[in-house]
């Protein structure tokens, strides 16, 4: 029914990831090396021809059983939809990482100024309970980090639109305690706690927070907190 999106930048396994998407959907199509996140979805959505469309992200390893068979109501057609997805290093599952259901017209005229992308699409939002992937995200030691950090940026900053504190708090002490003994688990760790500590201190500040979109500005944050004596 609708479009599917790969969207890459500098994921190790991207390739090999979308070599076996492109072997289960043919039709599948990819986007690679567009700068922000924002741009790279706006990016998809150009491609595509149907009102909404699917995206994966470059390190998600789609569950065995997954279909891309999800038919919007027209209410739900104006909806941001995301489905959960598996942490491979603290076995959380939410949406963070998971395949999304987007209205095509409205991400091209998203928000770009909104730090979190997924919000900025569109005042309706539907979590869908079933596990759509694996996010491998921990493929090297600065990828691992990365990813655990901006998420932690997001959760400690109560970035996202509609969160719950408890279980915001909750997935924050998973994330910064848990996973050691996983391949990289120790990178995602560091970086889990590195956010939290730059998404408390940002809090409101919008400029700030944006700059975890950016691949470059995160390096420079990277510096920064360890200057800071953060790791």
């Amino acid at each position: 029914m609708y479009d599917i999106v790969f969207i890459s930048y500098e994921e190790p396994n991207a390739d090999k990831v979308y070599k076996d998407l492109k072997a289960r959907f043919p039709m599948a199509k990819r986007v690679h090396g567009v700068k922000g996140i924002h741009q790279a979805h706006i990016a998809a959505a150009k491609k595509c021809f149907t009102k909404m469309f699917w995206v994966v992200d470059g390190d998600a390893q789609l569950k065995e059983d997954w279909k891309f068979d999800y038919i919007a109501s027209e209410w739900d057609m104006e909806a941001v939809h995301v489905w959960r997805c598996q942490n491979p290093v603290n076995f959380l599952e939410y949406g963070h990482g998971g395949v999304k259901l987007l209205p095509r017209q409205l991400t091209i005229d998203m928000d770009i100024t909104h730090p979190d992308m997924t919000t900025s699409i569109s005042n309706k939002f539907f979590a869908h309970e079933e596990i759509s992937n694996i996010t491998a995200f921990n493929t090297d030691p600065f990828n691992t980090w990365k990813s655990a950090f901006r998420e932690c940026v997001k959760l400690s900053s109560r970035l996202i639109r509609g969160q719950v504190d408890e279980e915001t708090e909750m997935r924050l002490m998973v994330w910064c305690n848990e996973g050691m003994d996983k391949p990289n688990g120790d990178y995602a760790i560091m970086g889990a706690n590195a956010g939290k500590k730059y998404g408390e201190a940002n809090q409101g500040n919008k400029e700030a927070l944006f700059k975890i979109n950016d691949f470059c500005d995160e390096h420079n944050i990277d510096a920064q907190i360890r200057i800071d004596g953060g790791l």
